[in-house]
Parts: structure tokens; sequence; C-alpha cells
């Protein structure tokens, strides 16, 4: 039995031991343990490690019909994400792969990091540090006034379990917490004590910084537009920790110079590998960018490392009540 562990390098884990080490105590000491660096043009390359796998562990490459049909013995992908855009579901399922993606991992990490961009931007951290480090200025006036977070309406759009976990984290900090997510029943919002907005324009209208934790579909492209931004009455922090694709940038742009939105955090943009040299983005005080990061952590990649692998050993022996998630409709191997 051979498992492939591959994927960009900028992807990968820096070594493989977590992972040898639990595919190994989980299926055989005796697994054929395979780890190739992908690139575009090394699919070909690619084909060839992947035509005798039983499971391959991945993350971003891509999955077409053409790629199963090198993939002869391929019973199961694991994903070590929570998305998987990048693969054919149905290709998948017509050959009876299962497609394993893990259900959590993050959330306490990336609502962590919702609240550091929120105490971060809202007390100016990036301008006082610019000031003293670059241009050796103390001076606290130099910056303009906020309110404090005790006297501030937070909106958070998004309320799965990193949105949740935010409001959770942020409720001794902030006067009051609106959220929007249509998908999401009244009782859930009651039971945080968060205030439910019925519509966008709503939370727009009311609040003071706004966190956005939605996942992308094809009807929230663009969401934060041009529109959006000059509903926000208050002026609103954004923080963007979702999806790249859900800020419309040049639309940002134009609301930072007019001071339409005041501040600005993301950990995603709209391009996944920037041009950061002349990003319009960059450079600005009140803008905070990070590299994708806000899941990152010990345990994070920890939990990312096990819990993806552990897809691929329970999918393997048959064990479908002990995947953490399955998202397609395929007959896992009996015991």
């Amino acid at each position: 039995m051979k498992v492939l562990i591959s994927d960009y390098s900028e992807s990968m884990m820096p070594e493989h031991s977590l992972e040898t080490k639990t595919l190994r105590e989980g299926l055989s000491e005796d697994l054929v343990i395979e780890v190739f660096p992908y690139t575009d043009e090394t699919r070909t390359d690619f084909y060839k490690k992947l035509s005798d796998a039983d499971a391959l562990l991945t993350a971003f490459i891509p999955m077409n019909e053409e790629a199963f049909e090198h993939a002869p013995k391929l019973k199961v992908i694991g994903i070590n994400a929570t998305g998987w855009d990048n693969i054919d579901v149905d290709a998948a399922t017509k050959r009876g792969i299962g497609i394993c993606p893990i259900g959590e991992y993050c959330t306490w990490d990336v609502s962590e990091s919702a609240i550091a961009y929120l105490f971060a931007l809202n007390k100016h951290l990036k301008f006082y540090s610019k000031q003293i480090e670059e241009n050796h200025v103390w001076d606290f006036a130099a910056a303009p006034q906020y309110p404090r977070l005790q006297d501030q309406t937070l909106g958070i759009v998004g309320f799965g379990k990193i949105g949740r976990c935010t409001a959770a984290k942020a409720q001794n900090l902030v006067h009051e917490i609106m959220a929007y997510d249509p998908y999401v029943n009244e009782a859930e919002f009651t039971a945080r004590g968060v205030v439910q907005a019925k519509t966008i324009e709503e939370l727009y209208e009311k609040a003071d910084a706004i966190i956005c934790h939605m996942s992308l579909n094809e009807g929230n492209r663009g969401f934060f537009d041009a529109a959006a931004f000059s509903s926000m009455r208050r002026k609103p922090i954004l923080i963007n920790l979702g999806r790249g694709l859900s800020v419309d940038e040049p639309a940002l742009v134009k609301a930072l110079d007019s001071g339409q939105i005041r501040a600005f955090g993301a950990d995603v943009l709209y391009d996944e590998t920037p041009d950061l040299a002349h990003h319009p983005l960059v450079g600005r005080d009140n803008v905070i960018i990070t590299p994708h990061a806000a899941f990152y952590s010990t345990s994070s990649m920890r939990d990312i490392q096990v819990f993806s692998c552990n897809n691929i050993v329970n999918f393997l022996l048959g064990h479908k009540d002990k995947l953490f998630r399955l998202i397609n409709d395929v007959e896992v191997p009996a015991n």
C-alpha cells in the first residue's frame, strides 16, 4: 500500500515525520510513503508518482478528470485543509474515490487573530511602531483618536464556528456584538448574546468595526464593494479573515483614501500570490496584512497533519464513523 504526499512546495509541511508516524501507526509499518514537491511544470512526473498510490494527501493540487485517469489504484484523497475547490468531486465520485477534508483545526487560532487585528488597528499599533522605529518620532497625538472598544459595536459577517468563537472572545471587549448570516437561525444568535442583523444593511449602519468570517460561494464574490462601503455609516474598521475574493480591492482602496473605511486588516487578499512590491494596500499606516497566517500555531499545525492523515487511515480501514469529514457519496471499504 502506498500514500503519496504531494503539494506545491510553499504549501507543504517543512518535514513529514508526524504525517509518516500517524500513517504508519494507523495502517502498517511497511506502508510506502512518498513525498513529491509539486509544480504545474512537473505534472507529468506527478502522474507517475500517482499511478500506484492508494491514497493522496494534498491541499491544493488540481485533481481533475485527467488526473484521475492516471490514478487507477486511488481510493481516497485526504485534504489537509477545510476546502476542496481544487478537486473535481464528480469525477472522483464516479470512480469511487473518497474526498476527505478536515472539518476543523484552527477555529481558535483564526478567532484569536481576529481579536488581535481589532486591538492593533483600533490602537494604531502599526502606525506608532513605524513612527518610532523608522521616523524616531515619539508622539501619541500623531494618530487620530478612536473610541475605546468598550464603546463600539462589533459586526461579524459569517456566524459559523469561527464567527461564534470570535463573538465569545469579544463579549467583554465591546459595547455590543451584532452578526449577519442568512444561513443561521435566530436561536444561535440569541444563545450567544449576539444581536442578529436581519439584513446586511442593518449591520453596515450600526457597526464601528466589521470582521468577515464568510466562506466563499458564487453569491458573495465581491461582497464588500463600493455600494457596501458607502452604506457603512460609522466609517468602520474592516477586517477580512474569510476569503480574499469577497473584497473588491479597487473599491476598498478608494474607501480607505476617502476615509469611508478608517482601517483595514486582512489575512487574505484577492490574489493568493500578490505582487507585494506594487500592491495598493501595502505601505499604509492604517492597513495590516498577514500572509494567510491566521491559522498558524503549534497546535493547528499538529492538528492539520494528524486529522488529515487519520482521515486516510480511517477511510482505508473502513471506519466511516471515525472520519472527520467525507464530502462525497462513495462506498467506504469494509473492515
